[in-house]
């Protein structure tokens, strides 16, 4: 085993070499020099691991040391030592991003466990991990296997999230093997409580057990906000899952205090179509129908199935307040769209209420099913958190919530609908009417595994609408895709592991809406 390699830097390294051959016993190879110029040519010949370095030395200080040490490679950890305890000093040591510092006199223990923390912090925060995870697994195995209501779902879902991150953190196989067994029951069972209880939470006597949904999810957090006397931005990502939001939550909290994060479940089909338009309208699918039949479109009819959100949301907002709401709804596909928004996001300040409609998910999961590199890119759940952060972290959005920074504001964020990584395919036959949509299926002669799906052949016991009398719709399970037989075998290669939408699971019925306002 290669030994880790220490570069020492003290004026005063004469003195130091009890804690030098104390170091040396414990394994470590050290390298001494007495000042700056030294420890720099060192530092650019040897292969180095990690850097002791004496803050207080002639010629080049440690700090000016620190600064051309992290010029060659900033990567190199580095141990500040000092006899000098001014808040200042540190401050520009740890702004200069140091591993650590030690105040001298140092003791060979303090110097040993620094160099522990900070080699070995990986594989102990791993352990750590592992033994914690541990020691919940037969928690969580029960309360999945418990009848949950739909709170109870919504909590056991963000802890298997908190859970999911952390493990994935730590890398450990073997352990996220065992993790993702456990979600996977977790799906399993979260499916027997939606196809249990689904049609009763549109009944007058199951209504009043049912989950905060697509449908009401704005009558019941936007009133609250629109009394206070301050601009109201609402904000929907599309395709936003609550991992992806736990993601980037702390991009958020750099500008807003969180007042609630709370959970809503996407209505069925969980598909930009079926819920989108019902959160604007405060309506189900069917109701948006029979009320407004120009405005609903059917699946299998041509045109954009999401063309009048606009429209929808001035109904609700004059069917559900007395006086008129000065609002403003801006819808952004392209990048280009999103620059306009970030440069004009002050001049919404003068508005009640601001809707923003952010498309960059829902167009990054399906641009992943089409692109090869994507696919690489985004190849597990982990790197597919990461995408999104990354394109948070670089997006228009991000640089317009930063402008918004200081106001006096309440923000409204939320999602229409999450999306799963399915991975087990499903032979489906249906005519030349029936939907694309690999996670749901609506056509009038199907032909599927039962097993398989939740079957609707009612579809308004749901609030679904029916393009013909005997149309029916049918639910994806778990990570179930559905697929023609027709070149069978290329499809089932092309959409496996690819992140789809439109089904039943914990990752697109359990959705985010968060309610903050400034700090």
């Amino acid at each position: 085993m290669t030994k880790t390699t220490i570069l020492w830097a003290d004026d005063e390294i004469d003195l130091l070499k009890p804690q030098v051959m104390f170091l040396k016993e414990k394994g470590y190879e050290v390298i001494t020099v007495s000042n700056g110029k030294d420890a720099i040519a060192k530092f650019s010949s040897e292969k180095i691991d990690v850097v002791l370095l004496d803050e207080s030395m002639p010629g080049l200080s440690g700090l000016q040391t620190l600064t051309l040490i992290k010029e060659v490679n900033q990567h190199v950890p580095v141990v500040m030592i000092t006899k000098n305890e001014e808040d200042n000093l540190m401050e520009e040591a740890i702004g200069s991003q140091i591993a650590d510092y030690l105040i001298k006199p140092v003791k060979p223990q303090q110097i040993l466990s620094a160099l522990k923390k900070i080699l070995n912090k990986t594989d102990l925060v791993s352990e750590k991990t592992v033994s914690d995870y541990r020691s919940k697994f037969q928690e969580l195995f029960m309360r999945i296997q418990d009848k949950q209501d739909q709170k109870g779902w919504s909590e056991l879902y963000k802890d298997l999230i908190y859970w999911e991150g952390e493990l994935s953190r730590a890398n450990t196989k073997e352990m996220q093997e065992v993790f993702d067994m456990q979600k996977n029951e977790a799906n399993t069972e979260f499916n027997k409580f939606i196809i249990k209880n689904y049609k009763s939470w549109f009944t007058a006597e199951g209504m009043k057990d049912a989950p905060l949904m697509s449908h009401n999810v704005l009558r019941n957090k936007l009133p609250k906000l629109l009394k206070e006397n301050k601009p109201t931005f609402v904000i929907l990502i599309d395709n936003l899952r609550f991992d992806q939001w736990r993601a980037i939550q702390s991009f958020f909290l750099n500008q807003f205090r969180v007042d609630e994060e709370d959970t809503f479940m996407s209505i069925l089909p969980t598909a930009t179509q079926y819920s989108r338009n019902a959160i604007f309208a405060g309506m189900t699918p069917l109701q948006i129908q029979k009320q407004f039949p120009d405005k609903w479109l059917n699946d299998d009819d041509e045109g954009g199935k999401n063309m009048y959100e606009e429209f929808f949301l001035e109904n609700f907002l004059k069917r559900t307040f007395s006086e008129p709401i000065k609002h403003q709804y801006v819808k952004v596909t392209t990048h280009k769209a999103g620059q306009e928004l970030e440069e004009n996001i002050l001049n919404y300040m003068n508005n009640k209420l601001t809707v923003i409609v952010y498309n960059f998910v829902d167009m990054l999961s399906h641009a992943r099913t089409e692109m090869e590199v994507l696919k690489e890119l985004a190849n597990d759940e982990a790197a597919y958190r990461s995408l999104a952060v990354s394109w948070f972290e670089h997006s228009p959005l991000q640089n317009a919530i930063k402008k918004l920074a200081g106001k006096d504001i309440n923000v409204l964020l939320l999602t229409d609908h999450g999306s799963v990584r399915v991975k087990d395919p499903s032979k489906c036959v249906g005519d030349r009417q029936t939907s694309t949509n690999i996670r749901y299926k609506v056509g009038k002669n199907l032909n599927f595994e039962e097993k398989d799906v939740l079957a609707i052949r009612n579809p308004e016991e749901i609030q679904l609408p029916k393009s013909n009398l005997s149309s029916t719709y049918i639910f994806a399970k778990e990570d179930k895709y559905l697929i023609y037989p027709n070149n069978y075998s290329h499809f089932v290669q092309f959409f496996k592991n690819t992140f789809q939408h439109g089904g039943i699971s914990m990752e697109e019925m359990i959705i985010p809406v968060v309610t903050m306002s400034s700090k």
